[in-house]
């Protein structure tokens, strides 16, 4: 049998990656074919491999090449230079960035919801990593209360949004208080829906008010009891028969606009101590208005705590 005859045409591919030059900043293109503890293979479809050092695969410190890339894997680098021994030196960590920055101006723009894991702390925050990024997130953004105890969150991970992205100024801040205060609204109405009208339990006196008594019954949720609810006699004040941290039994009158009425009178019977009171109290009148005799939302919320 003839021996195949090669041509100059067989070469060609062979020929032009001979041919191939890249120049420091430029973005390529490259296939994973080996990964170490210290550096990333790529095939760059010509002579010279591409390399990538350990210190250009990302900002962030606990990102680990051997857990998130996998050999197949088209990667888009930026040339740095070529070493003396002709393979093109290239950082992920630079490309990385190009893309993350117009990542975050979208995420700015739509309110995208990112979830993180907080790093370290610092004067008046915590640091965190998006997109590969570095991030700051204030004291007073990272739930949907001030934060005191910033060590507490490292190693949590939260849910922000993206509120300053100045490429510029490589300035990334997040917030996770919009999302957290959102959240919270969210359990607050889906437990409003669950109370029942004629529902009866047992609550705390939290807060005395001429008009009546504000009575925590769980689940962070804390409704008004009026004064013409406390009991079957009229009083001058609240204060003649409860006082802050009794226990007392309720029934829920209404839950409408995210406010909860109750009724202590309409409850199955009235605490003891409350009996005793009201046989002691003068009975006198008092007037007030249907607007006193709710209690907020806002109010509602106090006290609601975003799970760990």
């Amino acid at each position: 049998m003839d021996e195949e005859k090669l041509t100059m045409a067989d070469f060609e591919d062979e020929i032009n990656a001979s041919f191939v030059k890249f120049r420091p900043g430029q973005a390529i293109k490259g296939t994973v074919v080996a990964i170490d503890e210290d550096e990333i293979a790529l095939d760059l479809q010509s002579y010279s491999r591409g390399i990538i050092p350990k210190e250009e695969w990302s900002n962030d410190p606990d990102f680990h090449a051997m857990d998130e890339i996998r050999i197949g894997d088209t990667l888009t680098v930026i040339v740095l230079y070529e070493d003396e021994s002709g393979q093109t030196i290239t950082s992920l960590r630079q490309a990385k960035e190009v893309a993350a920055w117009e990542t975050l101006q979208d995420a700015l723009a739509n309110h995208t919801i990112f979830e993180v894991k907080i790093k370290e702390v610092v004067p008046s925050g915590v640091i965190t990593y998006l997109e590969g990024i570095r991030a700051f997130i204030p004291a007073s953004k990272l739930a949907a209360q001030y934060v005191e105890d910033l060590e507490s969150y490292v190693g949590k991970k939260v849910q922000v949004q993206v509120i300053t992205a100045d490429e510029d100024e490589n300035r990334l801040v997040l917030s996770a208080k919009e999302v957290a205060k959102e959240r919270l609204a969210q359990e607050n109405a889906a437990k409003l829906n669950a109370l029942q009208k004629g529902f009866i339990t047992e609550g705390t006196i939290t807060r005395i008010e001429s008009y009546g008594c504000f009575v925590e019954i769980g689940d962070g949720l804390t409704g008004l009891v009026h004064i013409s609810q406390i009991c079957n006699k009229f009083l001058k004040s609240p204060k003649e028969v409860v006082k802050l941290g009794m226990k007392v039994k309720v029934k829920v009158l209404s839950v409408e606009d995210g406010k909860i009425r109750l009724s202590m009178k309409e409850a199955e019977d009235i605490a003891p101590e409350v009996e005793e009171a009201v046989n002691d109290s003068e009975e006198t009148s008092m007037e007030y208005t249907d607007e006193e005799a709710t209690t907020s939302l806002a109010g509602l919320l106090k006290g609601i705590q975003l799970d760990d």
